[in-house]
């Protein structure tokens, strides 16, 4: 069974925290029967969260779940915007696929009503 638990430590991902400088790294898991199929590595400031990087193993499905995950733990803290710090530039095809950014841009804005749209999209089903 699938879950998305955060880590509450950073070993293994040295190299993720030194990308993230002075800012306090965050690590996001997907596990599947205790083996870690993916992570989402990121950090809350006072006005966006950045992530710096992830890893999906090309399961796209995957990819919505770990960024919706950062993206709901965001809008609780009260943080409205999410800027990708990737060095994968390949890695920004699958977010505007998901349409979590577009065109050249590196942020998502208003992820409030991002995450209300889906609330939107349910309703209209009905």
């Amino acid at each position: 069974m699938l879950e998305i638990q955060e880590r509450f430590d950073t070993v293994g991902y040295e190299k993720l925290k030194e990308v993230a400088g002075s800012a306090v790294l965050h690590i996001t898991e997907a596990i599947d029967r205790e083996s870690v199929i993916g992570f989402i590595a990121y950090s809350y400031g006072a006005e966006k969260t950045v992530v710096y990087d992830y890893d999906d193993g090309g399961d796209l499905m995957l990819c919505d779940g770990l960024v919706r995950s950062v993206m709901l733990k965001s809008v609780l803290k009260g943080i409205k915007h999410m800027l990708f710090e990737l060095d994968d530039s390949a890695k920004f095809d699958d977010l505007k696929k998901l349409r979590f950014v577009n065109g050249d841009s590196r942020q998502c804005s208003d992820l409030d009503s991002f995450m209300n749209g889906c609330q939107s999209c349910k309703k209209t089903k009905e």
